[in-house]
């Protein structure tokens, strides 16, 4: 490949990839401006919550082994037990498998007694009580499957969607059968959701930062800066002086 040939195929290189990568730059910046003027905190909802209360010390409980022995005999492993305060009672919040088969237990931690799943009703007065302001509600769904792009995505499941209007203006999740708030999702979070999808460029799960695509377009990058390079050394006036002696 002559001079000439190869001077032209450096330029050409390096604009079409400027052209693509360009779009995606755009985008990368973008996000990042986003994320790094925007509070975190705000965006998980963190200013909306109110702090789990402490348990008093002096609370008559019945011990977790004998309120959840019928399960524990039907379990192969325990995930977790915790005590958790739901609707002004206090519940042992169980989790364990029998086989590969994942199940949820809520047993009064006072009379030992099994607790139903939450009701629409009873979702909605656990949302209000973890929320730090007032607001009414517009809408309750309840969620028995998710897909990979809904914003309440790999969370526990069924669950009721509560959502609020201003000054909250936020959908409160919460789990049917924990009986406790698993997320907040409002304006900020899915505008920095879809930019993140952006920032990974997965299109599918929007957390897999070595997709394939990501590894093509910083591959590609890597070219078109070193292209740039070459474009800056072949133009520039000590290069072609020196072609010329």
């Amino acid at each position: 490949m002559n001079k000439v040939k190869r001077n032209r195929f450096i330029r050409k290189s390096h604009r079409y990839l400027g052209v693509v990568l360009g779009i995606q730059f755009l985008l990368w910046t973008a996000g990042g401006l986003y994320f790094s003027w925007t509070n975190i905190e705000d965006i998980r909802g963190d200013n909306l919550k109110k702090e789990d209360p402490l348990l008093a010390a002096n609370i008559s409980l019945v011990s977790p082994t004998e309120a959840s022995s019928e399960f524990l005999k039907a379990s192969d492993s325990i995930a977790s037990i915790q005590l958790k305060k739901i609707l002004e009672r206090h519940f042992y919040q169980m989790i364990y498998y029998s086989g590969k088969e994942k199940h949820i237990k809520l047993i009064d931690a006072q009379t030992g007694e099994l607790r139903p799943p939450l009701s629409g009703e009873e979702a909605i007065e656990v949302a209000r009580t973890k929320l730090n302001k007032e607001a009414d509600v517009i809408e309750t769904k309840y969620l028995e499957a998710t897909g990979k792009h809904h914003e309440y995505r790999e969370k526990p499941l069924p669950a009721y969607a509560v959502t609020f209007s201003e000054p909250v203006n936020t959908t409160v999740y919460v789990s049917s059968e924990l009986g406790t708030v698993q997320s907040f999702r409002s304006t900020k979070w899915r505008v920095f959701d879809f930019l993140w999808m952006l920032h990974t460029m997965d299109y599918q799960e929007r957390d897999n930062f070595n997709n394939y695509l990501l590894r093509a377009f910083s591959i590609f990058g890597i070219f078109t800066i070193l292209s740039g390079f070459a474009l800056f050394i072949i133009s520039s006036r000590w290069f072609v002086r020196k072609r010329k002696r």
